[in-house]
């Protein structure tokens, strides 16, 4: 699997809701390296599972597309007996 890259608006996105996120819920004010270390932690620890379900998600939508495509060409069929 390829390194999990965030880009910099995503990341800064991510940040402002974790950091909001704790205030909220928990109570605790955390700073923007705090955050990042936060996001890296994630990312490394749970960005595996969160990509391999997106990669099945896209495996589906295919499979479904084929299906799709298959179900038209065999419509598209001509009959192989000659008309006598």
């Amino acid at each position: 699997m390829p390194d999990l890259k965030l880009d910099k608006d995503t990341r800064a996105r991510l940040n402002q809701q974790i950091r909001q996120y704790l205030s909220d819920e928990l109570d605790t004010d955390i700073g923007n390296m705090e955050a990042d270390f936060l996001i890296d932690f994630l990312t490394s620890s749970l960005g595996a599972s969160f990509y391999n379900l997106g990669l099945k998600d896209a495996q589906a939508l295919i499979a479904r597309k084929m299906d799709d495509i298959n179900d038209e060409l065999y419509g598209m069929e001509q009959p192989d007996d000659p008309v006598h």
